[in-house]
């Protein structure tokens, strides 16, 4: 049986503005008891994880990516964190953080770091050392600092605003200790409770098996799930810096599309492939198993409920949800004649996928022809492709660029909505490379040349959402 409370998390582009988020989602017009039965977990302050680890869309290496590379100037990166950390503990000095308190924690906590980095470069030099010992472990070191940082001061703005709220740090900070993941949860809220004290959570999790090592950048949805499942929270909630829509609003345009009032967790996966971030892949999985439902709100409209993904939701009248997509793709494609009717064949185009730990979003087939479509982000297409080569010497073998654009919905499953469609592509002089839809058509994929990929999404969101409507 669930229980009253909700878990709550609040990403970092919005826990930059946290005096917005503190008079909109936490405080707001609520009192006494109903300020309580409530856990956030919180992200990081907007690119500070970038600067710790590396850039998310560019690369650009941080501390971490400085430090694996035996860089000196990993020095330098940390001290501009603990520069643009500092910076924004003096921006919420006027909504009541204790400036000193503030600082205090972030140097106690880069000066660590920094005295631990110094001591495993010292390891480094006696030769004896293998990298992959220890950088994993600094990865992870360095991602919790973030998280850290916007919990306490959370804790302390909340304090000072009248909420009894407590700073939950799950980081591991210089605790020996490796619990599971559940037992290092179940252990820092065995004695909360959470009707009379707000718990502001760390978005890092220290356990045996590393959060970064298993979901990398994703970790604080991972965390998100796990104290929900594991407190039978009523409900998951979701606050970002905008409503989950029919289509981009940016590029739309925000008087065309519209809120997406309800959907299920399998559109939520679809969501997720297409890097749409509504939640985390694998973080809906044990909500979705333990039957409790997430609503994503946008932080700065508190008044609306927002979008609930619940388990059994289907549209009662067949529609388009949204209009979506990914332009950092690349094409695959494996042309060999000896693959006709050869059973098996793509096994070995698989194999040299998995080996360099490339997934693909979706896949297009024929008689002689294989085509994968990748993500571009941070995979070592070049070397898979050759490997590919390797592995199938009479094959043909090619990348080039492309865009996916997806049509989304839970209900689609009438005769119409594929014509539609083709016909909004065609009408806006936009040739499709290939279409891809399983018999279950919750999800259209076009591929189209990238040149093509905001147009794609304007024309079929006029044709098959806005037109209907």
């Amino acid at each position: 049986m669930l229980n009253k409370h909700t878990v709550e998390k609040i990403g970092g582009t919005s826990m930059s503005r946290f005096g917005e988020v503190m008079r909109n989602v936490i405080i707001g017009n609520r009192k006494g008891a109903d300020l309580y039965n409530r856990i956030f977990i919180v992200s990081a302050y907007g690119g500070i994880t970038n600067l710790l680890l590396e850039d998310k869309k560019t690369g650009a290496p941080g501390v971490y990516g400085r430090f694996a590379m035996d860089d000196s100037t990993w020095e330098q990166a940390l001290e501009e964190v603990r520069r643009q950390m500092i910076e924004f503990n003096r921006s919420f000095v006027s909504i009541g953080l204790d400036q000193a308190a503030a600082d205090e924690f972030v140097n106690t906590r880069l000066n660590g770091i920094a005295d631990c980095l110094h001591n495993l470069t010292n390891l480094r030099s006696f030769g004896h050392f293998d990298h992959k010992s220890y950088l994993p472990q600094t990865r992870e070191l360095l991602s919790a600092a973030g998280e850290a940082q916007s919990a306490f001061n959370s804790a302390l703005i909340l304090q000072r605003n009248g909420v009894n709220a407590r700073f939950v740090d799950l980081t591991g900070w210089k605790v020996d200790s490796l619990p599971t993941f559940d037992e290092a949860i179940t252990e820092a809220f065995k004695d909360i409770d959470v009707s009379k004290e707000l718990p502001i959570v760390t978005g890092y999790v220290k356990y045996d098996e590393g959060i970064m090592s298993r979901f990398d950048r994703g970790y604080s949805e991972i965390t998100f799930s796990k104290v929900a499942v594991l407190t039978r929270a009523r409900e998951g909630i979701i606050h970002k810096e905008f409503h989950l829509c029919t289509g981009d609003p940016k590029l739309i345009g925000a008087d065309k599309v519209k809120i997406i009032g309800h959907t299920n967790f399998d559109i939520a996966d679809q969501l997720s492939d297409m890097d749409m971030e509504a939640i985390h892949s694998k973080a809906s999985k044990e909500m979705e198993q333990c039957g409790i439902p997430i609503r994503v709100k946008n932080a700065f409209d508190p008044e609306n409920p927002g979008t609930l993904i619940s388990c059994d939701y289907v549209s009662p009248t067949p529609r388009v949800e949204m209009i979506c997509g990914r332009s950092d793709v690349v094409a695959i494609e494996v042309v060999d004649p000896e693959m006709v009717s050869k059973p098996g064949y793509d096994y070995n185009l698989l194999k040299s996928l998995v080996d360099f730990k490339i997934s693909y979003v979706t896949k297009t087939t024929n008689a002689n022809t294989i085509t994968h479509f990748v993500p571009s982000k941070k995979q070592p297409i070049e070397r898979c492709l050759e490997d590919i080569r390797r592995r199938l010497p009479l094959a043909s073998v090619d990348s080039f660029p492309v865009a996916i654009v997806s049509i989304i919905g839970t209900n689609m499953k009438i005769p119409g909505f594929l014509s539609k469609s083709a016909k909004a592509l065609s009408d806006a002089h936009i040739n499709t490379l290939a279409m891809v839809q399983s018999p279950r058509q919750i999800n259209m994929q076009f591929i189209v040349h990238r040149d093509d990929f905001q147009k794609a999404q304007i024309a079929l969101h006029k044709a098959l959402v806005e037109d209907e409507q």
